[in-house]
């Protein structure tokens, strides 16, 4: 599943906007980018660079401010307690999402990694993106990576997300949900919960 308004309710590159002080310009490109209406690489180097010389620390900010969305965790559980494999799979960023990971016992995890400078107590962001940025075709090649490795037929597979760069990974699975999903994602998933309750998952399962 998708990460920012999907596992949590949160928009991290927002709430690091916020703490940047330019959370109304993120959170307006943001918008944009999950209705499809920009590039995502783009959009997400313009988001990043407004970060620059924030500390490091504000991620420690930012974490405490994140909720699992209602019915995540049980979900998690439920799904472990029957076999299953979750991964996650985020355009934001592995500073939080390895702690969200860590934190729900999740299996798989991807996102983006952002660049810093100077030593550890005093770190801040260089408002760059290192390495490949976690785009659509990128989470659509981690869904099919994990399903291989784990042994499960695509048939099988499940993905759940709420933005335009959900669709390929919703598509491509067995059982594709659109989660509270902007109208492109939503239009384009077989299958959607329009309620905040990621438990609702199982009803698709049963």
């Amino acid at each position: 599943m998708d990460v920012d308004s999907t596992l949590i309710d949160e928009e991290v590159i927002d709430e690091l906007g916020v703490a940047a002080g330019c959370g109304e310009e993120i959170a307006g490109v943001t918008e944009r980018a999950m209705r499809g209406e920009l590039d995502f690489r783009e959009a997400l180097r313009a988001r990043v660079a407004l970060l620059r010389g924030l500390p490091v620390s504000v991620f420690d900010e930012v974490y405490d401010r994140l909720h699992f969305t209602n019915g995540a965790l049980d979900l998690i559980d439920a799904l472990h307690a029957h076999g299953w494999k979750v991964g996650v799979v985020s355009g934001g960023f592995h500073e939080v999402v390895d702690r969200l990971v860590a934190d729900a016992g999740i299996d798989h995890r991807l996102a983006n990694r952002l660049g810093t400078t100077g030593d550890a107590d005093g770190a801040t962001l260089t408002g760059e993106v290192l390495g490949e940025i976690v785009t659509k075709d990128v989470k659509l090649a981690a869904l099919r990576r994990w399903a291989a490795e784990d042994g499960v037929p695509m048939s099988q597979t499940v993905a759940v997300g709420d933005g335009a760069n959900d669709i390929p990974m919703i598509q491509a699975a067995g059982l594709g949900i659109a989660f509270c999903a902007k109208p492109r994602t939503r239009d384009a998933a077989p299958e959607a919960i329009d309620e905040r309750d990621l438990m609702k998952v199982l009803d698709f399962l049963r």
